[in-house]
């Protein structure tokens, strides 16, 4: 374990992600003077940062490093590219992020598009300002350009997305740490669920009367974990309580094969829903066995083929790369599979290791070897999404991710997800309704406030009332 003792507050995020994403299998603590135990642990090894503007001074291993903020940028943009080129120097490899630690790095491409800048120029930015790689940095550029391209038709401030969050779930997959709840034990809540959704919506309906729907997306969890009639009359309100003569996408995450049956996406259909998602994750039987997936390999292929027969011409399918046990070979047999079936989106994902997932666990018990990305099946990804003639059109990152890579959405024209972008641009008001959701304004002038409904389904039934307080609170000028 190593122990990083720090004087200083407001470093230790920087100081952490830069810290897992070169030791991902190390754990790490990081020592403040408001930290409650300050003793160093049996076993563990001692780092000291100590920040005194514009000096820092550093003790990694048996180096000891003083440097001074002679840069141009702030301190803390300094700092951080002086302790990532340390890290580089001590482990001998460099990260194709380089020293970015945000989940959207693709909004520093998108604001340089929008100053007017050239390629040359942003990519010059990048890799001097944050060290990223080539590679990584066209294709920030390339995303950040369909992206501006895909969102012309945006309503940004007479408009907003509406987001409905159904968070139940077959079972929980070990890697996941979303608000997502077994539905086996939440069954007699469900429909008491869905009348304070309702509740929300009229709300929401009525306060924004006079602006433009344009996306609407009903995530999870698992939507199709709700039975036909309660899909149904989720549906049936939506369509009533909002005008959908300006909705340009409308999607529900069917996600689970386990819950899909032909009697939901016929309710789907019925309802205009465009877009759906049939997510194998892997098309490996042994892996999905071992995070307790659920759904078996010929559920996928079924509620797939079900999904073509009731009519489905926009079908997407997430992938995760990293997951236990999987080399390269498992990552190439899934994505044939996959353009055998010929999806019209596809969302590779890089393995995150969350705090509050199963995985964590595993990880103790049989080591973060065996969670293997690597550029090699980031490529083999890359590849069969070319072969099926998609192109990148979103991306994000989160902490801890296996490689330290990215997660990527590849579309055909014309089948590309809008709400993706929007959800991780942030540039549309985007209003969350359901347990554990999160809405957030954009104004004018590009601030963003957010206001969070509780996380628990029960506490969520039984403060809908506070929940859409919140709401009006925040839309209040």
């Amino acid at each position: 374990m190593l122990a990083v003792r720090l004087n200083r507050e407001n470093f230790e995020y920087d100081i952490q992600a830069l810290l897992k994403s070169f030791y991902p299998e190390e754990p790490l603590r990081i020592i403040t003077p408001a930290s409650r135990e300050q003793e160093i642990r049996e076993g563990e090894r001692e780092w000291s940062v100590q920040v005194e503007e514009p000096t820092v001074r550093m003790w990694l291993a048996e180096r000891v490093v003083e440097w001074r903020c002679e840069e141009e940028g702030g301190f803390k943009d300094c700092f951080k590219r002086f302790f990532y080129r340390c890290l580089v120097e001590s482990t001998g490899r460099e990260l194709p992020w380089g020293n970015l630690t945000g989940i959207r790095p693709t909004k520093l491409a998108y604001a340089m598009l929008e100053e007017g800048k050239q390629d040359q120029e942003i990519i010059e930015e990048l890799r001097n300002t944050h060290y990223v790689n080539q590679e990584k940095c066209e294709l920030s550029i390339d995303i950040a350009r369909r992206e501006r391209e895909l969102l012309s038709g945006i309503h940004y401030q007479g408009g907003y997305s509406l987001y409905i969050g159904i968070p139940f779930c077959p079972s929980t997959c070990l890697y996941c740490s979303f608000t997502s709840y077994p539905i086996a034990a939440h069954r007699q809540r469900v429909d008491q669920y869905i009348d304070c959704v309702i509740r929300e919506m009229e709300f929401v309906s009525r306060q924004y009367g006079d602006k433009v729907l344009d996306t609407v997306y009903i995530g999870g969890g698992t939507p199709t974990t709700l039975e036909p009639e309660q899909l149904d009359r989720l549906l049936c309100n939506l369509k009533t309580l909002f005008d959908f003569s300006t909705v340009q996408e409308f999607t529900v995450e069917a996600g689970r094969a386990d819950s899909i049956t032909r009697e939901k996406l016929e309710v789907l259909r019925r309802h205009g829903v465009g877009r759906i998602s049939v997510n194998p994750q892997t098309m490996k039987q042994e892996t999905l066995d071992i995070i307790g997936r659920g759904a078996t390999v010929a559920q996928v292929l079924e509620a797939y083929r079900l999904a073509r027969e009731v009519g489905f011409d926009n079908i997407n399918m997430d992938l995760i790369l990293g997951l236990p046990g999987e080399t390269e070979d498992d990552v190439q047999r899934t994505i044939d599979q996959v353009i055998s079936l010929a999806p019209d989106s596809l969302t590779v994902h890089s393995l995150a290791i969350k705090r509050a997932s199963r995985l964590n666990q595993w990880i103790q018990e049989h080591g973060i070897e065996t969670l293997r990305n690597t550029d090699e099946t980031m490529a083999i990804a890359e590849a069969g999404a070319r072969a099926l003639d998609m192109h990148p059109y979103y991306l994000y990152r989160q902490k801890n991710m296996s490689g330290n890579f990215e997660n990527v959405g590849y579309a055909r024209e014309g089948k590309f997800g809008l709400y993706n972008i929007l959800i991780m641009e942030e540039v549309q008001t985007v209003v969350a309704l359901g347990a554990g959701a999160i809405t957030k304004r954009v104004y004018p002038d590009g601030r963003i406030e957010r206001c969070e409904n509780v996380k628990e389904v029960a506490q969520y039934i039984e403060r809908i009332g506070e929940m859409i307080e919140r709401k009006r609170v925040l839309f209040t000028d």
